[in-house]
């Protein structure tokens, strides 16, 4: 049986810039991304039902595979995995709300658009169904913001399901090393550095690194081959993705796969995505100067849209850049393939694709921004293939709405 992540075009989209090139079950939020959540909880590798062009880089399930398919941005926890899996075939699970959480099917639903949701969220072609209301508690990822928001739950949860009956390498004794919720996989290096599980979990991955002087302090992850430079100060619940670097001041971040960080600079209750660059001295606003809640851009709602907290500072979308000493206000979204830079501070929301800074903006060349992205994949070894390309153009296209400055 198939464990099919439905990607709902209304919460993709409400989840861009980070899913401007990916689903929303392939974001990472604590250690793993949502879809490695599905894996671990299921025992069975996931497949993504995605709108074109995505399903070129994210194949569809099989037609004739039976399957469960549930929402690409429900946060699996094992009860709830194990009770979708005990569903007969033909059921719909939904939440105390009424919002659906996994429909048991015979085999595949072929077509995408039967499973666009109507202003219920609930797909039409499941409403004639009866539904079964799920015992156990849901969470689901609507909000950009909620990534840093969710990020300690979550990693407590995958700290112990990863950990779970594994035995971790000690730290030398050039460490100082504050209680035992901490977890070294092998080949991890780490000298001369002082990490505080007291306050949450710490994971450090296979390949990765913390240079000397560094101070973490936990829930903290440090995923595969990432690097944490010379006297970084991490406060958690931070998440460091698969092969970034990192370096200065950072509290409550989740970066991707593939960005750096790797000079100083403050970085708090933030997100960026994969293939970003901040320049040296970059820093960020999490705070208003008033302490009022912070709103943030919402693609779907057209519109900045409160988050409810007084903490956010920036999210940025893949393949972004911004040069030294860029300064960003409090709530910022920079969108996929911006490139930021200059004096003073830019809009709280810079379209995709900008070129420029607080003096104004131009449209990123595409042909020069697949030209870069292509350099920057090669560097960690990675391919820009013909999908990529495809799937840059149709969200340069997407986009075009945004980038007033065209239309003057």
């Amino acid at each position: 049986m198939d464990i099919v992540l439905f990607d709902d075009p209304i919460a993709n989209r409400r989840m861009w810039p980070l899913t401007a090139f990916r689903p929303v079950a392939d974001l990472r939020l604590g250690i793993l991304r949502i879809s490695e959540k599905w894996q671990r909880y299921t025992q069975k590798e996931p497949v993504h039902l995605c709108a074109d062009p995505l399903n070129l880089l994210f194949k569809p399930p099989l037609a004739d595979s039976a399957c469960l398919i549930v929402p690409g941005n429900l946060l699996p926890h094992q009860d709830l995995a194990n009770w979708l899996i005990s569903l007969p075939e033909g059921s719909l699970a939904v939440d105390d709300q009424g919002q659906w959480l996994g429909f048991k099917a015979e085999a595949a639903l072929p077509q995408y658009k039967d499973l666009v949701a109507a202003e219920t969220g609930l797909p039409s072609i499941l409403k004639h169904l009866t539904p079964l209301v799920c015992p156990f508690p849901v969470n689901r990822l609507v909000h950009t913001w909620e990534i840093f928001q969710m990020n300690g739950n979550e990693m407590e949860r995958d700290f112990e399901w990863i950990t779970s009956e594994r035995t971790g390498f000690h730290p030398s004794g050039t460490n100082l090393v504050l209680g035992n919720r901490f977890f070294i996989e092998e080949g991890a290096k780490l000298e001369g550095v002082t990490l505080n599980s007291l306050t949450g979990p710490i994971y450090i991955g296979r390949g990765a690194e913390i240079m000397e002087g560094s101070v973490i302090r936990g829930p903290f992850a440090l995923c595969e081959n990432a690097l944490v430079k010379m006297a970084a100060k991490i406060y958690g619940p931070t998440t460091i993705g698969p092969g970034c670097k990192v370096g200065g001041e950072i509290q409550n971040v989740v970066f991707q796969s593939n960005s750096n960080k790797a000079h100083d600079g403050y970085l708090g209750n933030s997100v960026i995505g994969e293939w970003c660059n901040l320049g040296a001295d970059t820093n960020s606003s999490n705070l208003k100067n008033t302490y009022q809640q912070v709103k943030l851009w919402d693609y779907a709602k057209g519109g900045f849209e409160a988050t409810g907290s007084l903490f956010c500072g920036l999210v940025m979308g893949d393949h972004a850049k911004c040069g030294i000493n860029t300064m960003f206000n409090t709530g910022t979204v920079v969108g996929a393939g911006a490139n930021v830079f200059g004096s003073g501070y830019p809009r709280p929301f810079i379209p995709d694709f900008a070129w420029g800074g607080a003096s104004g903006f131009t449209t990123h060349s595409m042909r020069a921004f697949i030209d870069t992205a292509r350099i920057v994949m090669d560097r960690r070894g990675e391919e820009l293939s013909m999908a990529h390309e495809t799937l840059f153009k149709f969200h340069f296209e997407q986009t075009a709405e945004y980038r007033n400055w065209e239309k003057t």
